[in-house]
């Protein structure tokens, strides 16, 4: 009998795990080792509201009511340093052993610099905890001028920010195009318009870059320019914190290999959001849906091995400027884009599948197309620039 299950991890992974035993009965123990100690919080506001608002609160994950309801024994803030896989225990900093009959390992990650200058620089900032938001949302009311670093989304929308704060920005990206990992070409290039209209200057294909420093103040190395800035934001991706799982043994590919319930290579041993490897496209994906339903379908499992498993399509927002921008997909090589009134990108394979679209303010081809992916259908005969033709017509 499961009398006490150990989540290490306090974001949105855990949370929604924890919430989702209890919803589904569970009545042992729930202890969460955690990092910070901020009750369970969402990050996707941090680049937006909480930069933009003034009194922003924590973007907590649930009411004081519905915590409460929990009931956890929170172990915070802490670190798990060691799990024993035969005793069943994790040891914390404390020193303190934490035995459990099932864990959950919800680790997240922690944001990348190029290198120990940018870590020391006190003006370089990374955006992942709300620690991090309020000292940069603090630097930012006194600043004029941004350089972040890194032209993926949380680059774009904290440049995105920072514009209607009325801060000039310039934007530097080591890849020839924005989200060029993540996205088609067309979109990559959609994106680039979109932010230059607003003012925001972007360097593209800049190579390695370096850090100085002149009198307290940032000083960034492109191409034989030499520019000072009132602050620096990298946003250059996540290390995902695999060590503890490693350490312990477990497989690990890109991230920590899981079934579709979740399941490690240890069969007491559960993973989810960030840390969690996509069991169908082999690929970590750090996006709020997966956070939440991969780790919901991950706790259900937990409870009843004949759960059903995740195997949603990868799936993210952002927000920039007057702009929702929603990726249903992930791009594959030698896909085609297939363009509608700028507004609608289609991705198709060689067999006319939806491999991924990006849609501008278009929540409601979404939800269709997450129908077409579900089926495998054919488009390639489909009229989808045609904005004569209706979308809806394909349901």
């Amino acid at each position: 009998m499961t009398t006490r299950i150990v989540i290490i991890g306090g974001g949105q992974a855990g949370g929604w795990a924890a919430k989702t035993l209890r919803d589904e009965g569970f009545d042992g123990e729930i202890c969460v080792v955690a990092e910070e100690a901020w009750d369970f919080y969402e990050r996707p506001p941090l680049s937006k509201a909480t930069l933009l608002e003034p009194d922003a609160a924590l973007p907590r994950l649930f009411t004081d009511e519905a915590q409460r309801a929990m009931n956890l024994s929170w172990y915070r803030p802490l670190r798990a340093e060691q799990i024993d896989r035969d005793a069943k225990t994790v040891r914390l900093s404390n020193g303190e052993l934490l035995s459990y009959n099932i864990l959950l390992l919800a680790t997240g990650g922690r944001a990348r610099l190029p290198g120990e200058a940018w870590a020391a620089h006190p003006q370089v900032y990374t955006l992942r905890h709300w620690q991090d938001a309020q000292r940069l949302k603090g630097r930012l009311a006194e600043s004029q001028t941004l350089a972040i670093i890194g032209g993926g989304w949380i680059g774009l929308e904290i440049a995105a920010s920072a514009r209607k704060s009325g801060v000039a920005v310039t934007l530097f990206e080591q890849q020839p195009a924005l989200c060029m990992r993540s996205v088609s070409g067309e979109v990559s290039q959609r994106l680039a318009n979109l932010h230059r209209e607003q003012g925001v200057a972007i360097r593209t294909g800049c190579g390695a870059l370096e850090l100085e420093d002149d009198g307290g103040l940032p000083v960034i190395h492109c191409d034989g320019q030499r520019e000072t800035f009132d602050a620096v934001v990298v946003g250059i991706g996540v290390d995902l914190n695999l060590e503890l799982a490693r350490d312990a043994g477990l497989d690990i590919d890109r991230g920590i290999v899981v079934d579709a319930h979740g399941r490690t290579s240890d069969p007491s041993i559960f993973a989810a959001g960030d840390v969690a490897q996509h069991h169908q496209y082999g690929l970590c994906i750090q996006s709020w849906a997966f956070a939440q339903n991969q780790a919901v379908a991950t706790a259900k499992a937990m409870l009843n091995a004949g759960a059903a498993g995740y195997d949603d399509a990868p799936w993210l927002w952002s927000d920039q400027y007057q702009h929702n921008i929603q990726i249903l997909g992930i791009p594959l090589a030698g896909s085609r884009t297939v363009v509608r009134e700028e507004s609608l990108y289609f991705s198709l394979d060689e067999n006319g599948r939806l491999t991924q679209l990006v849609a501008f303010n278009d929540a409601r081809t979404v939800k269709l197309a997450k129908r077409w992916m579900a089926a495998g259908r054919d488009l390639s005969a489909v009229p989808l620039a045609d904005p004569t033709f209706s979308l809806m017509s394909l349901r």
